[in-house]
């Protein structure tokens, strides 16, 4: 498989050490910190802080409610002498310099600088408002705004080992806010910013439908209002979230003495604050079952809470929430170091949501939110006050390679459902047959066809599909797998709503052109990956449909193609070897696919009765190892339901029936993924 540099992310990682305990330790411009940066040898470097003074000038970024922050001329100007302060500090160790200047030569190409604290008082510096320093991309600029050299900077603490991560997951959201002792909270705007994330991947419904669409939506969102801890608890026990987002008001917290901040909550009792440190919050999330073991732990919190990523002591263990919960084994938490203005926490759960559940990288996404703060949220420097804790493996960007290919494939089958639902594919044979305007059903499909080519198109298009033969082929190959779909919706669509016989040559014609793109499309993959043994199936699958092929072209199929059947035969039989689990399902379900289309890519001395003698055996072989619901299982089903229900041949008529009835499907079933 080819490498991909342009989509590639350039990892940094800074670390800063000092001996001794990690809480109890004030800044000081006496104390010398180790820092560490690529290969490079170890460079001490200070903080030109002391504790206190650091203290009164982050206060001075607090907003006052009664100014306008476009017109706060004195808070503006800390954040560009703290930025230009931090980025002095930055500017002190060579490698980094060295790193940051080799990728601004890219164009592009992304930074990803892991900022690695073990000391406490380091959380407190804010350096995400670094301003860099000559030598740095864009220097004069904000380090994390400049778009000469684009870097995303993200927090983590030391570990003895990797912290586990599984980003490939289908996603569920949980959307918790509270609004205790009255106070208000902009959960409307969140609602409606995470409702539009999660929309691409909700059926489309029928007018008058509305009560499965709200259960449909139920099963990707949930929503606690006025939400106390032991309800976020519960619900994290009960169901395995990948996503938690909570919308509160921060609270200062003191225990013996310590000050810091928490989450306020509603109360169990009444409607008063409860406030919530974030080692609390943090078992909430992370449900163990009664061995001790996490039993469900979201991939990534967000938080919408004001001081969520504020340290304030380091007089005890623990730090911020943020930190908190990271430490706790949440791979990714997203939260503000300072107070975040109401509209900017909308602002910020929409991109977060649309772009993360889009599949996008999270690295790519806190860049993007950065600029976006900065132009929509203008006079603030609430880009800034974002603040990420986060986990990435070496295997990370693969991770989200594979979930943002499953979130299109997810979001293309939402569109044929809505298809399939429309030209009655998913209706029994004995059912009445449905009836709608045809002009409006004309132009909703229309609609839909287009936007799944249009998306395919791009995906095909994309960087990583062009550098590797592998990954062309399977999109080429899931292309020519859609618009066999397209193929068989028009021609359900000319035999079953024919409320407007004038449009039926028009449907078939649809039909045949999807059928031919599709053909097209697999013959195309076979090039970039010739060993491919289901692309050439599937190619000669589609090759031999009478929408196709004619009665008597086919007779003469083996002619043209009988080397091909020859060779994928060959090739399915050499992957049976040493093919196990799902794999080997689909090994197995090729080779009953190949004995079916024996009839008319074989050899001479090709026989039915052979051939049903091996499809049986291949298709219990398959039944045996699989569930009745396993995808691999109803796929194939569904793979042979075609054959007798849209491409029926006399020839392969009883072949198909024998190996539907092996398999144990029916005759009409709805519709799957392909």
């Amino acid at each position: 498989m080819s490498t991909i540099p342009s989509k590639a992310i350039q990892k940094v990682k800074l670390e800063f050490l000092r001996p001794g305990p990690s809480h109890n330790q004030l800044l000081s411009p006496l104390t010398p910190y180790i820092a560490l940066c690529g290969e490079e040898g170890p460079v001490t470097v200070q903080m030109p802080f002391e504790h206190r003074q650091l203290l009164m000038r982050l206060r001075r970024l607090r907003y006052e409610s009664d100014k306008d922050p476009a017109k706060d001329e004195q808070r503006q100007a800390e954040v560009r002498d703290l930025g230009e302060a931090i980025g002095r500090v930055l500017g002190q160790i060579p490698a980094l310099l060295s790193e940051l200047g080799n990728a601004a030569v890219e164009a592009g190409k992304l930074v990803h600088l892991r900022l690695s604290l073990s000391a406490f008082e380091l959380g407190l510096v804010p350096f995400e408002l670094a301003v860099g320093v000559d030598g740095f991309p864009g220097s004069g600029s904000p380090l994390f705004l400049q778009t000469r050299a684009p870097i995303s900077i993200t927090r983590e603490i030391r570990r003895g080992r990797p912290l586990p991560i599984n980003w490939n997951r289908p996603p569920r959201i949980l959307f918790a806010f509270a609004e205790p002792d009255g106070l208000y909270v902009p959960a409307q705007s969140h609602l409606q910013a995470l409702r539009s994330a999660i929309e691409p991947w909700v059926k489309i419904r029928n007018p008058g439908r509305d009560k499965e669409r709200v259960e449909d939506v139920k099963k990707i969102l949930t929503v606690l209002p006025n939400a106390t801890l032991k309800q976020i608890r519960e619900a994290c026990a009960q169901a395995e979230y990948t996503h938690v987002h909570i919308l509160a008001h921060g609270a200062p917290l003191e225990n013996s003495g310590n000050k810091r901040y928490g989450v306020a909550l509603c109360s169990d009792f009444d409607s008063s604050k409860d406030i919530i440190d974030g080692e609390r919050l943090a078992i909430a999330l992370t449900a163990r079952d009664s061995s001790g073991n996490t039993k469900f732990c979201p991939t990534l919190v967000t938080l919408a809470t004001c001081d969520s990523g504020n340290i304030e002591s380091m007089l005890t263990p623990g730090g911020s929430i943020a930190h908190e919960l990271h430490a706790a084994g949440i791979p990714w938490v997203i939260a503000s170091q300072f107070p975040l203005w109401m509209s900017a926490s909308a602002i910020a759960a929409e991109v977060l949501y649309q772009r993360l559940l889009d599949g996008n990288d999270p690295r790519w996404v806190i860049y993007e939110l950065r600029q976006r703060l900065r132009t929509d949220a203008a006079g603030t420097h609430d880009w800034a006050s974002i603040v990420a804790y986060a986990t990435v493996p070496l295997d990370f960007e693969d991770q989200v390679d594979a979930f943002r290919d499953k979130q299109i494939r997810r979001r293309l089958e939402v569109k044929f459902d809505r298809i399939d639902e429309l030209v009655g594919a998913n209706i029994e044979i004995e059912q009445t047959q449905q009836t709608f305007d045809s002009a409006e059903l004309e132009e909703e499909i229309g609609f839909l066809c287009k936007s799944i080519r249009n998306e395919l198109k791009a995906w095909r298009e994309e960087p990583e599909a062009v550098a590797s033969f592998e990954i062309k082929a399977e999109r080429l190959g899931m292309s020519a797998a859609s618009e066999k779909r397209i193929g068989i919706a028009y021609s359900l669509l000319a035999s079953n709503h024919a409320v407007d016989p004038s449009k039926i040559p028009k449907w078939a014609k649809e039909s045949k052109k999807a059928y031919e793109a599709s053909q097209a499309y697999y013959r195309e993959a076979l090039e970039f990956e010739p060993h491919n043994y289901w692309v050439m199936t599937q190619f000669l699958s589609i090759t031999a449909i009478p929408a196709l092929t004619s009665s008597a072209a086919f007779k003469c199929l083996s002619e043209e193609y009988g080397q091909w059947w020859i060779t994928a035969r060959q090739i399915v039989e050499w992957e049976l070897n040493k093919a196990s689990g799902d794999n080997r399902a689909y090994t197995l379900a090729t080779m009953a696919e190949l004995a079916l289309l024996g009839v008319a890519y074989g050899v001479p001395d090709f026989n039915d009765p052979h051939a049903k003698e091996e499809i049986i055996r291949y298709c219990n072989e398959m039944r045996a190892q699989l569930d009745p619901d396993d995808f691999p299982l109803l796929s194939t089903q569904r793979q042979f339901r075609r054959y007798i229900r849209y491409w029926d041949r006399e020839e392969w008529r009883g072949l198909a029936y024998t190996a539907l009835e092996t398999l144990g499907g029916r005759l009409s079933e709805e519709s799957l993924e392909d």
